[in-house]
């Protein structure tokens, strides 16, 4: 096995560089699309209204199926060694996923300074509003 990574050294480096940069203008597309409103605003989920129920339920299973094997290959990618944007991989399965707290945890982490700030500034420089927080909730 390490032969073979050995050999194909190169060509592992060139997929980790542009799975990354494919992350990257991912990451920035959707921040910058991303409504001002998104994490105030109620969630309104697309439900699939006015499709046969089973149509619904494929597509919130491929939905979950398609997360986790998103987390799994993130996992993977985490890896020393192994080429790959894995922590991005992870947090676009987990978003996909339909798991209880999933959003809260969203808003804790969208609401520190150090996320917040430089997505607010991606969003200033292609001329859109800055991100809208919910209010943090106190510790009790």
């Amino acid at each position: 096995m390490t032969e073979w990574i050995e050999s194909h050294f190169w060509e592992l480096t060139g997929a980790g560089i542009a799975m990354s940069a494919v992350g990257l203008v991912v990451l920035v597309v959707l921040a910058v699309t991303m409504p001002a409103d998104h994490f105030t605003q109620p969630r309104q989920l697309w439900d699939g209204a006015g499709r046969h129920p089973a149509v619904r339920l494929a597509m919130r299973v491929g939905r979950n199926l398609l997360g986790a094997v998103l987390v799994v290959l993130g996992i993977v990618m985490a890896l020393p060694g192994v080429p790959g944007p894995g922590l991005l991989f992870i947090v676009l399965g987990v978003s996909l996923m339909d798991i209880p707290g999933k959003h809260a945890a969203i808003h804790y982490i969208i609401s520190k300074p150090l996320v917040l700030k430089p997505i607010n500034r991606l969003r200033a420089r292609w001329n859109r509003p800055p991100l809208e927080v919910p209010p943090r909730q106190q510790q009790r």
